[in-house]
């Protein structure tokens, strides 16, 4: 219910009885100025990760986001913070609403107060802008557990799910009862490389808020040099990718949602890791290590084995190998589990979240196509010139 709502109704407020208000805020610096209420509620959300702390959220929009498009939505409960989202709005015929982050996260979210979760749901699902049959709110990379989902659960428009990104998480156990999920030959032959890494010396030194922005510069650079052969993505490439890592990464350590390791063998810094915490899990971010180390040791083990110690000893439970399934993670069984693509449209008739929809399942079925016939057609070139 919005603050204009509860004015209107004229009802005298009775005692006890909690006042909903909301608030939509359009100021390119809302996000700072909310701050501290912010992780104040992102501690009462238990589906609330690294990429809904403030320090990521502000940073992100100060690198990326574009004046005039910022839309915050706001819900109080007797003037308490119960219900926050970020949102950037986006031009063209079929505009709408959409996450903050881009390809950059892998999880988006807003905030609900769990105490209030259902309440403060429905006052936010009220409260979204979506009124005009142009409007829409598209939200990717969303967890089936997310807050939002409770949203979309109370929302009274169109709505449409849709699979998104694949997710892959182990369990924060110690690596010797991690090893157990593993068929036996391939815990045999790990054993041994973690063995190799424990005789060669190699030295995890975790690093303070302040020294952040150098161990992220080398750690930027060691990603580069280990995938110039075969390409990095562009973005990562950027002036304002590196402010947006060095400036989140930085407030994260300082409040205990990340830690930053690096790797020192023979007095050289041979490799960076960036972890990221939440009470839920732990995830492995980005990473850059010396192609030399490679040559030497086993890069994956050599992360994971920090990755766990540094999961475990903070109570989270599960460690996340977020999106993509690159093959050096396949080597644990990780369990996996799809991220959702969440579009919301407005009540009646919603020909601009139709088309949306419509855009979202051309692009799947392209995707199908790429990944099913692309091979076999590889094949068949392959014979053809061999014939």
């Amino acid at each position: 219910m919005s603050t204009e709502a509860v004015a209107a109704t004229g009802l005298p407020a009775q005692t006890g009885t909690p006042r909903w208000t909301s608030e939509l805020r359009r100021e390119d610096d809302a996000l700072e100025t909310l701050a501290e209420e912010w992780d104040d509620l992102a501690g009462r959300c238990r589906t609330a990760t690294f990429f809904q702390a403030a320090a990521w959220q502000c940073s992100w929009w100060r690198q990326y986001g574009r004046p005039g498009e910022l839309l915050v939505v706001l819900v109080r409960e007797d003037g308490r913070l119960v219900g926050a989202g970020a949102f950037r709005r986006r031009g063209g015929p079929l505009g709408g609403l959409t996450g903050l982050g881009d390809g950059l996260i892998d999880f988006t979210d807003i905030l609900l107060d769990d105490a209030c979760a259902d309440r403060a749901a429905a006052a936010f699902a009220e409260a979204l802008p979506l009124t005009r049959p142009w409007h829409s709110l598209e939200l990717r990379e969303v967890h089936p557990e997310a807050a939002v989902q409770r949203v979309f659960e109370q929302w009274r428009g169109s709505r449409r799910r849709f699979a998104d990104s694949l997710c892959q998480y182990l369990p924060a156990v110690p690596m010797d009862q991690l090893l157990k999920r593993v068929p036996g030959k391939t815990a045999q032959r790990t054993r041994v490389k973690l063995r190799k890494i424990a005789e060669a010396g190699v030295e995890v030194r975790p690093t303070p808020p302040e020294d952040v922005p150098d161990a992220l510069d080398a750690l930027l650079r060691l990603h580069f040099l280990q995938w110039q052969q075969r390409g990095v993505t562009p973005e990562h490439r950027t002036e304002r990718f590196a402010r947006h890592l060095t400036e989140s990464t930085t407030g994260l350590v300082a409040t205990g949602r990340a830690a930053v390791h690096q790797y020192w063998l023979d007095d050289e810094l041979v490799a960076v890791n960036l972890l990221l915490l939440c009470p839920s899990f732990g995830g492995l971010y980005l990473y850059g290590a010396h192609p030399r180390l490679r040559e030497r040791l086993d890069i994956a083990g050599l992360l994971f084995g920090a990755a766990l110690e540094e999961t475990v000893g903070a109570g989270v439970p599960v460690l996340s190998l977020l999106r993509g399934q690159e093959p050096y993670k396949q080597r644990w069984r990780p369990d996996q589990l799809a991220n959702q693509r969440l579009l919301f449209g407005p009540r009646g008739p919603a020909p601009a979240a139709a088309v949306r929809a419509g855009s979202v399942r051309a692009r799947q079925a392209v995707v199908r196509v790429l990944t099913t016939r692309l091979p076999r057609l590889k094949e068949a070139l392959v014979a053809h010139r061999r014939s």
